[in-house]
């Protein structure tokens, strides 16, 4: 149950902000027990008798500086997010076409075989296809997760400075509190996950054409990355196998591997 200095304060005369419970004095002391402002008397005869007092100049003081410094701390935070929020969006532009340039690639060497190979082909497309999918969903997932936050933290930032223009320290006081805690929450909110480096690249999806046609059924792509100048993009039989032990990637890689085994 609220103390009687605690109801809502009204203003007289140039708009200072009265006590309610004595109408005649000034809202001049803030109750540290209770965390409310009030007048003298409800300290020495009233409600607060009992409880803890400081200074209203001196809290309204204190706590604007710490309103100020949570601000300049969520602002800081919502530049670092920003940043890590382009910087994914850029990867996903990145994986969307490595993509793109693999698949290319891989029709280019499916269409120089005869209409036999169609069918692998069109199953090695679609792998390329379930990779991309998974890791865009996955980058675009943070950036929405980095979007909200950013987003609520910026309407923080919004309502906090629109608290510190209040020019009577008392209603000040009255909302700063919870947009201490707020910010202070918001704060503790870890942003770290993100993709790995390298997490773009799709260069696993390599293949070579260098086979006899009875081999071609067993076309996979390989498991290393190797150059123009050793095959021709392609992985088969017992070729494709041979060091796939050795260079095994991890990973969405590694299922994918197992899946074609």
């Amino acid at each position: 149950m609220l103390c009687p200095s605690a109801r809502p304060l009204h203003a007289k005369a140039e708009q200072q902000l009265m006590c309610e419970e004595h109408e005649d004095e000034k809202i001049n002391i803030y109750c540290l027990t209770c965390e409310a402002p009030t007048c003298s008397l409800c300290k020495v005869f009233g409600a607060h008798k009992d409880c803890e007092v400081a200074p209203l100049p001196s809290v309204y003081k204190h706590q604007k500086s710490e309103l100020s410094d949570g601000v300049a701390m969520l602002v800081a935070g919502n530049d670092r997010i920003q940043a890590i929020v382009t910087q994914m969006e850029e990867i996903c532009k990145a994986i969307e076409e490595n993509s793109r340039r693999q698949k290319q690639h891989l029709c280019q060497r499916f269409d120089s075989l005869c209409s036999s190979l169609e069918e692998r082909k069109k199953e090695l497309v679609q792998r390329i296809s379930r990779e991309q999918e998974e890791r865009v969903s996955h980058v675009r997932s943070l950036i929405r997760q980095y979007g909200e936050h950013l987003e609520i933290a910026s309407k923080l930032v919004e309502s906090a400075i629109q608290a510190m223009e209040e020019p009577q320290m008392a209603a000040y006081l009255q909302q700063s509190k919870e947009l201490l805690k707020k910010i202070t929450d918001m704060s503790k909110v870890s942003m770290s996950s993100r993709p790995e480096p390298g997490y773009e690249k799709m260069d696993h999806f390599f293949v070579n054409v260098d086979y006899l046609a009875e081999m071609l059924r067993t076309i996979e792509f390989q498991t290393d990355s190797l150059g123009e100048d050793d095959s021709d993009g392609f992985a088969g039989g017992d070729g494709g196998d041979a060091g796939a032990d050795e260079d095994r990637p991890e990973g969405p890689e590694a299922l994918e591997g197992a899946e074609g085994e």
